[in-house]
């Protein structure tokens, strides 16, 4: 009895400091330096893309009104044609003009004669030279009044003013047109180069115009650099365009400041009206990049760990110009050559020495997998 009270009096005894041993042993093992990939911070030529929504015209965009009043009789073309200057796209109904026209062809032809059966008679001094020259005044406003009704009915005959492709065709065949119309008829542009037009706010302007070598606002824009036009399914088009024209007055509405880029559409892709986004590029030569995963950020400030040669990792502010990609674009707080915590800086915490295993900069730097759309 007594062995067996011995017994169980010395087994949890033992147990106790099995586990007592093995907790000092992790104990002392957790009390080491963890282990961290660590990488040195390089510096790299980084191009950085801006985007700003842009609208799409035509180089040239003619609308296409009546200049008299009337009934579309005809229309001799559609939608998308392509037409030449001068082609004759719509008819309007003429016939009273046709009639009037008649009318005052006999009044020129009335004062026509007056004038001949005056003129031998003024010669021969049998009647003043005053009313000859009544007659021929007559004559001169009947003519005059033809010719007006004539013009008329030539613009029943209304005509593309420039090369290009119809756009929408508001009215048709039987329908009452007048040059009083809010809507033009339809629009002839010329879409073998289009416009984009974007608009910066007044930060990004001064900005992008001081990074631009150049004295002038000119010669500034000659040294521009090209740019993309991502279309509204998120394709980049396959002609790259050129900045022509800067409206440096600030629009008072919207604090914005106006561009205009050209691109070439040879394939007619492009036309008035579409929607897309210009794309700037912008190069920052041998500048200091951190991989966005090396950095955290308290109170609006970024941070990174900094290792030592003591393998001391200590946190340290570094100062942002631009997120590109997972990339951050660093102008103060690192030098080239430094080495930081690449992965996990979340689980430092305050200053830590650290078991340091280095890595290469781009393991951690590499472009994130984008898994869905």
């Amino acid at each position: 009895m007594n062995k067996l009270r011995f017994l169980l009096v010395l087994v949890p005894i033992l147990f106790l400091h099995s586990c007592g041993e093995n907790n000092s042993g992790e104990n002392a093992q957790n009390s080491g330096p963890k282990e961290f990939q660590v990488i040195e911070i390089p510096t790299k030529d980084i191009t950085a893309l801006t985007t700003y929504p842009a609208s799409i015209e035509g180089i040239i965009n003619s609308e296409v009104r009546g200049k008299i009043s009337g009934y579309i009789t005809d229309v001799l073309v559609d939608e998308g044609q392509k037409v030449r200057k001068g082609e004759t796209l719509f008819k309007l109904e003429t016939q009273s003009l046709s009639q009037d026209a008649a009318a005052a062809k006999a009044n020129v032809n009335a004062a026509q004669v007056e004038v001949d059966k005056l003129m031998p008679l003024v010669e021969k001094d049998i009647i003043s030279n005053v009313q000859l020259e009544t007659a021929r005044a007559k004559l001169q406003q009947a003519q005059s009044s033809y010719n007006s009704i004539n013009a008329n009915i030539n613009y029943g005959s209304i005509k593309s003013p420039v090369d290009g492709y119809v756009g929408s065709i508001r009215f048709r065949m039987g329908a009452l047109i007048s040059p009083t119309n809010q809507l033009p008829l339809t629009t002839v542009a010329d879409i073998s180069e289009v416009f984009a037009y974007f608009s910066m706010n007044e930060k990004d302007y001064l900005d992008f115009i001081q990074d631009t070598q150049g004295e002038t606002i000119a010669d500034k824009i000659k040294n521009l650099p090209k740019v993309k036009l991502i279309l509204a399914n998120g394709r980049v088009y396959n002609q790259e365009g050129t900045i022509e024209t800067i409206n440096s007055q600030v629009d008072e509405a919207t604090g914005a400041i106006t561009f205009r880029a050209k691109f070439d559409n040879p394939s007619r892709l492009l036309t008035n009206g579409n929607s897309a986004k210009i794309q700037i590029p912008k190069t920052y030569s041998d500048i200091i990049v951190v991989p966005k995963e090396s950095t955290y950020e308290r109170q609006g400030n970024t941070y990174v760990y900094i290792v030592g040669k003591d393998s001391m990792a200590v946190s340290t502010s570094i100062d942002i110009l631009t997120a590109v990609d997972n990339l951050l674009l660093v102008t103060g707080g690192l030098n080239k050559g430094d080495e930081i915590v690449g992965i996990g800086v979340d689980k430092i915490k305050g200053e830590t020495k650290i078991f340091p295993k280095s890595v290469p900069f781009d393991s951690i730097a590499k472009p994130i997998k984008k898994v869905f759309r």
